[in-house]
């Protein structure tokens, strides 16, 4: 690359994508090639010795989704195979538009992946912690849930009411009693916003 600021367009290939450049903020890597998502300056960020490549809007900074961000999510659709969410946050920061982003199946766990079902870990309108996995679309986000403290943070029963979690398989309505299947969160990070969302939208998207 040169010295001189690179501008670039959405789409736009940037670089070879191996051991040594890797994709950052307003990249993605597809086919062994990053590209840019943003119209915007090209920069390099070299991180024990990775060259980690970004793009960066002029004026007001974008805020995107990045390989390893802790991010907050809804559910809004559920399959066997996936579960289809909006991201509200990314790590303490409420987004102004959400993103779109999909949990597979086999990254809900990450023990007995073949046993895992869908419906027993998310429900639409579920509120998860989850982990933004490498970007290989653009805007086209993967996320996991296969760690100890990611899942599901906030869930309503089927009468309306806020669940608790009563074990890191379940939770349970306050006023029916009534248990249902969710991959539980077993840690909140205090820096995670959670309030101020608006928990009734997007779902049908």
């Amino acid at each position: 690359m040169n010295k001189e600021p690179l501008i670039c367009l959405p789409g736009q290939r940037l670089s070879i994508s191996d051991t040594t450049y890797t994709t950052g903020q307003g990249t993605y890597q597809r086919q062994g090639y990053i590209y840019s998502m943003l119209a915007g300056t090209v920069e390099m960020i070299d991180r024990n010795g990775v060259k980690v490549i970004e793009v960066h809007t002029t004026g007001e900074k974008t805020l995107v989704p990045t390989q390893g961000d802790i991010v907050t999510a809804q559910v809004c659709i559920i399959t066997q195979q996936y579960a289809k969410c909006n991201i509200k946050c990314i790590g303490g920061t409420v987004l102004r538009s959400p993103f779109k982003a999909v949990v597979r199946r086999e990254n809900i766990r990450a023990t007995e992946k073949d046993k895992i079902e869908v419906y027993k870990s998310f429900r639409p309108g579920d509120i998860i912690l989850a982990r933004v996995l490498p970007i290989t679309e653009a805007h086209s986000y993967q996320l996991t849930t296969a760690e100890n403290e990611l899942g599901v943070v906030t869930a309503y029963s089927e009468a309306g009411y806020s669940m608790v979690p009563v074990s890191w398989t379940e939770m349970q309505c306050p006023k029916t009693l009534v248990k249902e299947p969710r991959k539980v969160a077993k840690i909140i990070p205090e820096n995670i916003v959670l309030d101020g969302l608006n928990l009734n939208s997007d779902i049908d998207d």
